[in-house]
């Protein structure tokens, strides 16, 4: 499976997919066009006060102006920011006797309502159930690593790393061994183009692969594959299957500047945001609206 779309990217992937993944995934971490509908709301000299107060913050250097760069952290430190609260409120969710720690039990209990113990050699006949067990078993894993104390439980910070591994330096070695099992069909530590491709097999039909094939190995070959080897080795393979926020943000900053930038100095003044405001809220750099409600991001002292 290929990392999914650009919100796939903001929520986390993990190769294989968490439970929560398979659900729906945590919720996205976009607030959407309601936001901007309650930000109105707000009256209008509320809405300028915070939205004022989010630029000052945005312009890390004081300077009257929102560069490429300040709007590229801002909005990485965003995607964190609703990551982490996500896995708060989660955790919350799945703690059910309220100890501080989330067991493996409570945590079947919470996605399936059972507690669901696989023997982790037999493989089933049911393809469906088969596929089912192999993703219960890798979460069981990511789980086992991600208790570092080896307690009864995951605590608050431990969960974190679990629901997101990407974000947690002590996860980084279970990404990579991850992703190879899924991919490294061959054994030898690599992925290759071919194995990069997973099934896919050129209909002998066809004078030439479909677009989306295309597309993929371009990511390989420009993307992924830095040292142009026809492969992906260890350092590699993570920044494919983590999630490129920084490539995410740096394409959103670009966007607003090439949108909102009346006098081509290639960043943006107060004025330039305020003259089209409705584009500045309904992007990241707001989370389309969502960081009026949110006193971390307007509040004076962030």
């Amino acid at each position: 499976g290929r990392p999914g779309p650009r919100t796939a990217a903001v929520a986390g992937f993990v190769p294989g997919q968490s439970g929560a993944a398979r659900q729906g995934g945590p919720r996205l971490l976009s607030g959407g066009p309601l936001d901007v509908d309650e930000y109105v709301k707000l009256g209008h000299e509320e809405q300028q006060k915070r939205l004022q107060s989010i630029i000052k913050k945005i312009d890390s250097d004081s300077d009257g102006f929102l560069t490429e760069s300040e709007l590229s952290q801002w909005i990485q430190m965003s995607f964190k920011h609703y990551a982490m609260q996500e896995a708060k409120q989660q955790f919350v969710e799945y703690d059910k006797n309220n100890d501080g720690t989330v067991t493996w039990d409570e945590y079947n209990i919470q996605m399936y309502d059972r507690v669901i113990d696989f023997d982790e050699i037999t493989a089933l006949d049911d393809a469906e159930e088969e596929s089912f067990r192999q993703l219960h078993l890798k979460d069981k894993k990511r789980f086992e690593r991600a208790n570092q104390d080896s307690g009864p439980g995951l605590s608050l910070e431990e969960f974190i790393a679990f629901e997101h591994p990407e974000e947690v330096d002590y996860m980084t070695e279970f990404v990579i061994q991850e992703a190879l099992e899924e991919h490294d069909k061959n054994g030898d530590g690599y992925v290759s183009l071919e194995e990069f491709l997973g099934d896919y097999r050129r209909d002998p039909t066809a004078n030439e692969d479909p677009e989306w094939i295309l597309v993929e190995k371009d990511r390989f070959v420009n993307d992924y594959d830095k040292d142009n080897d026809g492969r992906l080795d260890p350092q590699e393979l993570l920044s494919w299957v983590v999630p490129n926020n920084q490539g995410i943000a740096q394409e959103e900053a670009l966007h607003l500047i090439d949108e909102m930038d009346l006098n081509g100095d290639k960043k943006l003044s107060k004025e330039e945001i305020l003259e089209n405001q409705d584009l500045f809220l309904t992007s990241e750099a707001t989370d389309y609206g969502r960081q009026l409600h949110d006193d971390y991001f307007y509040h004076d002292e962030l």
